[in-house]
C-alpha cells in the first residue's frame, strides 16, 4: 500500500501517495527514478492512477501520485477548480517535492499524465527543463479542438449555456460569493462539460471515493487556453505518447501533432480505443508494459 504523503504548493497542502521502488532494477549511483504522477478533468488521484503506479514501482521507480489543490484529499479553495494554471503550479511543487525524496536522482524525474494531465505534463516539463522524461495517455492537448470537439457533439446551445454559467460563476466570485458549480460529466444533452457519448459510463468505470461529480463552473472559460500541443515542439526529453484512436473526448489528432513535434523524442502507441479504454483490460496491460520499457529505456 502506498503511504500518505504531502507537500506545499504555493502556501497549500498537497495529499499524495508515494509508493517506493520494489526492485532494484533502476537503481544507480545516484538513486532511482520518480514518476510523478496526477489525473485529468476534475479527477482525483484515487481513480485509476494506482495500478500503472503500482507498474512502475514493481520496475523499479519511486511513485509520486498527488491530488491538486482544492481535489480528493488536498487543501485549498475554491474546492473543484479545474484550472490548468493551478494545476501545472501544482506539478512543479510535487517535482521538487520529489527532487527531495530519499533515494530518489533529482536528474530522473519522469513526468505522467492522463487526459488533461496528460496536456499538462508537457509545459511543464518544458518549463522545468530538467525532466528526464515525459509519459501522456489520451491526451487533451489543445483546448480549441475540444472546444470544436463539444460544438459538434452538443452543439452551439450548449456551449453558449456553459459559457453562461461560467459568466455568473466569476460574477459571485467577484463579490466574495460561493462558487456556482456544474457537473463535470453527464449524459447527452445535459448541462455537464463532458457529454460525449459514453463519458458517463467511462467516469462511473474509474473514479474513487473522492472525486465529486461538480466543478467551478468557471473552468469552462479556461479551456481554450489550455494549448499544450503549442509548446510540445520545446521539450528536450523523450516523450512516450498513448493514443486512443477512437477517443471522443481529447481529439487524437492534436495528440498526433504533439508527436509530430517532438520530432524524434517522440514513442508513439496507439490503440483502437475510446477515452477510458486505456485505463483497464486489454489496453492497459498492453500501454503498460509500453511505459515500463519506456522508463528502462531512460536509464
Amino acid at each position: 500500500m502506498p503511504t500518505e504523503v504531502s507537500f506545499d504548493s504555493r502556501g497549500t497542502r498537497c495529499a499524495a501517495w508515494h509508493l517506493p521502488a520494489r526492485s532494484e532494477a533502476l537503481h544507480t549511483a545516484s538513486g532511482r527514478p520518480c514518476v510523478v504522477m496526477a489525473h485529468g478533468f476534475g479527477a482525483t488521484k484515487d481513480a485509476g492512477l494506482l495500478p500503472f503506479a503500482e507498474k512502475f514501482a514493481e520496475a523499479g521507480a519511486e511513485v509520486l501520485v498527488f491530488d491538486y489543490r482544492g481535489y480528493g484529499t488536498s487543501d485549498g479553495t475554491p474546492r473543484q477548480n479545474v484550472s490548468h494554471w493551478r494545476h501545472r503550479q501544482d506539478y512543479h511543487a510535487a517535482i521538487a517535492y520529489a527532487r527531495g525524496l530519499d533515494g530518489v536522482d533529482p536528474d530522473r524525474i519522469v513526468l505522467w499524465g492522463s487526459s488533461y494531465s496528460g496536456g499538462h505534463v508537457i509545459p511543464v516539463a518544458v518549463q522545468d527543463g530538467k525532466v528526464a522524461g515525459v509519459v501522456s495517455q489520451g491526451a487533451a492537448v489543445d483546448g480549441l479542438a475540444a472546444l470544436v470537439g463539444i460544438l459538434r457533439y452538443a452543439g452551439l446551445r450548449q456551449l453558449l449555456r456553459l459559457t453562461g454559467h461560467a459568466l455568473l460563476d466569476l460574477a459571485r466570485g467577484a463579490l466574495g460569493r460561493s462558487p456556482h458549480l456544474i457537473p463535470v460529466v453527464g449524459p447527452p444533452g445535459s448541462l455537464a462539460v463532458i457529454t460525449a457519448g459514453g463519458s458517463e459510463e467511462g467516469y462511473r468505470h474509474i473514479i474513487g471515493p473522492t472525486f465529486r461529480n461538480e466543478m467551478c463552473a468557471r473552468g469552462v472559460l479556461g479551456i481554450p487556453f489550455n494549448r499544450p500541443i503549442a509548446v510540445a515542439g520545446d521539450l528536450t526529453c523523450p516523450i512516450l505518447v498513448v493514443i486512443a484512436a477512437a477517443d471522443n473526448i481529447a481529439p487524437p489528432s492534436a495528440v498526433r501533432e504533439v508527436a509530430a513535434k517532438a520530432g524524434e523524442l517522440a514513442e508513439v502507441h496507439s490503440f483502437d480505443c475510446g477515452h477510458f479504454e486505456i485505463y483497464y483490460g486489454e489496453v492497459f496491460d498492453k500501454s503498460s508494459a509500453a511505459q515500463v520499457e519506456f522508463l528502462r529505456r531512460l536509464g
